[in-house]
């Protein structure tokens, strides 16, 4: 998306963004938690250069693997394109999954220079070999995915899995509800060595300076997004965009770098707070 960010939902999600933390295959939990990262271009690229970026993403997460997962993420930032063009953008969404993957349920508002664009809500289940989606907004509709496609919380379950098993790579497709409810990217992660927690950190932050993280593993992941749908020209599809951050054992993310192809920006983690975890259902009942 030209002269705009987007993050999956599911990582910082991340986006993408969506960086929904998600329970590791060790018995790690997920840890409940607020972030603030701090926006600022790293470079551009391209023809319509960017002159500077600002802005911050606003994380909140929170639930277990027996209640799901709430995450609220928004994020505002602003681009200046140069000869007075300056394009703000404010993204907004929630997000509820279950702990087992089974259901998913979202709603994302977007505005751009004040112009609010088309809201998202809807609900996605997963039934045998199939997910239905049930859109509300922008249009009432009803469409059928693979079930292999995973949402975003069980996106970084399996980035976390792949990681301890020792894997490189991880390709999955991932529904997350963004753009107009329907879309379905093809993912592909590149997965580093495992950083030991007694490494010494060259850029420390709110997370590295926190007690509850200063004993955990983490790698350096970078994900890239394909469109599904576009047609696959001669050569090699370039992304989408692209997220490169260090994953923790317990799903928080930190150090990210945006790569929107034209243009790259930095999210340095500038406020961490650890929440309390809020008592729900037990498992099993």
């Amino acid at each position: 998306m030209a002269h705009s960010f987007r993050l999956s939902m599911g990582a910082l999600a991340v986006a993408a963004i969506t960086f929904g933390p998600v329970q590791a295959e060790a018995g790690v939990p997920f840890l409940p938690h607020q972030a603030l990262y701090e926006l600022s271009l790293v470079k551009s690229r391209g023809s319509s250069p960017v002159n500077s970026a600002r802005g911050r993403i606003l994380y909140n997460f929170s639930g277990s693997a027996c209640n799901g997962y709430t995450s609220e993420f928004r994020q505002v930032s602003e681009l200046d394109l140069g000869e007075g063009k300056v394009t703000l953008s404010d993204l907004r969404s929630t997000a509820w999954e279950d702990g087992a993957g089974k259901s998913y349920r979202f709603k994302i508002d977007s505005r751009m220079n004040d112009q609010a664009s088309g809201p998202v809500d809807g609900i996605a289940e997963r039934t045998g070999d199939h997910i239905t989606v049930k859109l509300k907004q922008p249009e009432a509709k009803t469409f059928t995915l693979d079930g292999a496609t995973v949402f975003p919380t069980e996106q970084i379950q399996r980035i976390i899995a792949a990681a301890r098993e020792g894997k490189s790579l991880l390709e999955l497709s991932v529904y997350d509800g963004s753009d107009n409810g329907e879309k379905v990217y093809n993912t592909l992660t590149v997965i580093g060595a495992r950083v030991p927690a007694e490494k010494t950190i060259a850029k420390p932050d709110a997370s590295t300076a926190s007690d509850e993280m200063k004993a955990m593993t983490r790698w350096p992941v970078t994900v890239s997004y394909y469109d599904r749908d576009a047609k696959r020209a001669e050569g090699e599809q370039t992304p989408v965009y692209a997220m490169s951050f260090e994953l923790y054992e317990n799903g928080v993310s930190r150090s990210l770098v945006l790569d929107y192809n034209d243009f790259v920006i930095a999210g340095a983690l500038d406020k961490f707070d650890v929440k309390e975890a809020k008592d729900g259902k037990p498992c099993g009942n």
